[in-house]
Order: C-alpha cells, then sequence, then structure tokens
C-alpha cells in the first residue's frame, strides 16, 4: 500500500512543493486555534489506521517513520475519529476502497451517538464531510472514509442540540469542508471549548457549510510547518497529509 502511495505522492511531488499543506494559528471570541487549510486536488490527503501487519500507529511518530522507509513524510496531521479499547473505530471507516467498520446509523450513548452525525469521505481530489443518514441513502464510493459526532455544522447551521451557555468544556478537534469539496480545514482548539463555540469557529470563521467533530479526549495535532507533534494516548485513525521527504 505505501509503495503505491509512494509513486502517486512523488509523482505530485513532481508539481508540488513539499509542506502543501499550510498550518497557522488564529483566535475567535478570545480563544486561541490551529488550523490548517488541505486542498484534495493538490494534497495527498488520506486515512491511516494499521500497519502492513494490523498493528495501529497509534502515534504521529510511528506513521511518519513508516512512511519516512517509502522516502515520504507526514505534513498536516489529526485523530480522525472515536475508537474502542483496542483502538478499532466505533463507526464506518475505510481506507483504500476497503471497509472495515459499517456504519452506524442510531442513537447512542456519548459524543458519537448525539445525532446527527456524519462521515468525512475523501474520493480522488474531493473531501466532503456528510451527514450519516444522507450519506446512507447516497452510498458514495469513497476512497478513505472515516464516521464521528456529532456533526458540528450541517449546511450552514449548528448541531440543534447545542448549548450556548453549556459548560462542558474540552480540548476539541474536527474538520469541516467546503460546499464544492475542494477545501478541507482541520483544526483544533488550544484551550477547552464548548460544542456551541467551536462550531461557532467553523460557521462563522471558516465559512464551512459541514463540519464534524472528531474528539475532545483525544485531540492531537501534527503540524511540522509549526515545529509541533502532539504526543500522548495511542490514537485510532488518523487523518493526514502525505508528503515527498527532504
Amino acid at each position: 500500500m505505501l509503495r503505491a502511495l509512494l509513486a502517486a505522492a512523488l509523482a505530485l511531488g513532481l508539481a508540488l512543493p513539499a509542506g502543501a499543506a499550510e498550518c497557522r494559528r488564529i483566535a475567535h471570541e478570545g480563544r486561541p486555534y490551529t488550523i490548517c487549510d488541505v486542498y484534495p486536488a493538490r494534497d495527498a490527503l488520506r486515512l491511516f489506521h494499521t500497519d502492513a501487519e494490523g498493528r495501529p500507529y497509534g502515534h504521529f511518530g510511528t506513521l511518519d517513520a513508516a512512511l519516512a522507509a517509502q522516502g515520504l513524510r507526514l505534513g498536516a496531521a489529526m485523530n480522525a475519529g472515536m475508537y474502542h479499547e483496542d483502538r478499532s473505530p466505533v463507526g464506518l471507516y475505510v481506507e483504500e476502497g476497503r471497509q472495515t467498520m459499517h456504519l452506524v446509523t442510531s442513537p447512542g450513548p456519548g459524543n458519537f451517538g448525539l445525532l446527527p452525525n456524519g462521515v468525512l469521505c475523501l474520493r480522488d481530489g474531493r473531501a466532503e464531510v456528510i451527514e450519516t443518514r444522507r450519506f446512507e441513502k447516497a452510498a458514495p464510493a469513497c476512497r478513505f472514509a472515516t464516521q464521528s459526532g456529532p456533526m458540528l455544522v450541517i449546511d450552514g447551521e449548528l448541531h440543534p442540540r447545542f448549548l450556548p451557555d453549556s459548560t462542558s468544556r474540552y480540548v476539541r478537534n474536527g474538520v469541516g469542508t467546503s460546499a464544492d469539496g475542494d477545501r478541507l480545514v482541520m483544526a483544533i482548539s488550544e484551550v477547552p471549548v464548548t460544542f456551541h463555540e467551536f462550531g461557532r469557529l467553523f460557521r462563522d470563521v471558516l465559512r464551512l457549510p459541514q463540519a464534524l467533530y472528531l474528539d475532545g479526549n483525544v485531540s492531537r495535532l501534527h503540524a511540522p510547518s509549526l515545529g509541533r507533534s502532539d504526543f500522548g494516548r495511542p490514537m485510532g485513525p488518523i487523518l493526514g497529509v502525505v508528503e515527498p521527504a527532504g
């Protein structure tokens, strides 16, 4: 799999500079965030979970080392959804067209089950956050996909169950996509924030019509352009840009 990725990324690298995904720090309503702009038609964006032996990568450094052995490196990346104790994904997971976990459409406990939740679907040159029941009906052919929840923004509106006066605060991370699928933004808060505050970042500042929450207990960012690579509890799926090394 990595050999095929190497060929594709090197071909892409002939036309693109290394470090194409751009990360920067911003503030909204006095709260700091770090965001990374990714353009799927330009950047080699994909999902990672396990290595060739079926072992979860767990950490950015482990994944970066695996890519380095193939002449690649990990660009902007973050944890990409909730997972069980064995680090298997909670909901739908697709990698290189192979589905390893099924779509979950029923409500349930925790943030994942706070419907509506959604799916991040990556296709060639396109990235889309799609509400789960829409996804079920449309059944798009995703090269990569990860399900998480809740949705943060749906058609330009905040999730209906978010409370402006909530006191539940965590360091949170998520992704949003443009209507045409040409732009994806990874975002992580640098201080604990509520769902309502985090959703407003995507709606009011990033102006993305669809956005999906990824986690709040295990929120990590890898941003080489900022000299940052968070370490901590092992992760499940990882969303990342692959770049030519050097």
